[in-house]
């Protein structure tokens, strides 16, 4: 065999091998780009439907559920709570919840307690304003910043006042009531934050 025939041979061998490791590097690249355009669980998650128990909830009590990458609360409230927001009418801005109706208040919370049940409160806990998250302030009574507070909720940053149907004080930086989500029973002790209407 000729000198020749031997280094095309090996240029031959070379060629072949040089596409085989090109062509399982293209592969081994293509895989993890084409699962990057898949969307990822936390990403599915984020825009799913979230389910809350409210079985252990006591009145008085609220919790915080996660829906969207945003706080959602529920508040369970009692008799006494529901009495003060009658009080408050007069001192909030929106108190029948008109502004930006669709986008802020779903039409089954367009009423005074801005709920589909009036003991359960479910807003996400998001100021208004400039993204705040206001502080509870449930309880009734002086307040440095209302000196006849009847409870609700008040964001530091820049002063805002929501009462317990998280609808904003008059004259505050807030300038709407806080959102209320698309929100169903599932039964007595569960909501479905995300969705009005159950799935068949």
């Amino acid at each position: 065999m000729s000198d020749q025939s031997q280094v095309n041979r090996s240029r031959r061998s070379l060629v072949i091998a040089s596409a085989c490791a090109g062509g399982a590097a293209a592969v081994a690249t293509s895989v993890p780009f084409a699962a990057s355009m898949l969307p990822s669980e936390r990403a599915e998650a984020l825009g799913a439907p979230v389910e809350a128990d409210i079985g252990q909830l006591n009145p008085g009590e609220k919790m915080t559920v996660e829906w969207r990458g945003q706080p959602v609360w529920i508040l369970h409230r009692t008799k006494e709570m529901l009495e003060e927001i009658e009080r408050t009418d007069g001192k909030v801005a929106d108190p029948k919840s008109e502004r930006k109706k669709g986008e802020l208040t779903p039409e089954y919370a367009r009423n005074e307690y801005r709920s589909i049940k009036p003991e359960y409160l479910v807003v996400v806990g998001i100021c208004s304003h400039l993204g705040c998250s206001p502080q509870d302030r449930l309880k009734p009574g002086p307040e440095a910043f209302e000196s006849q507070w009847t409870g609700g909720f008040y964001c530091p940053c820049h002063g805002s006042l929501f009462d317990l149907a998280g609808r904003v004080y008059k004259n505050k930086p807030a300038p709407d009531n806080l959102k209320v989500p698309p929100y169903t029973y599932l039964s007595d002790t569960r909501i479905l934050i995300g969705e009005d209407k159950k799935k068949a």
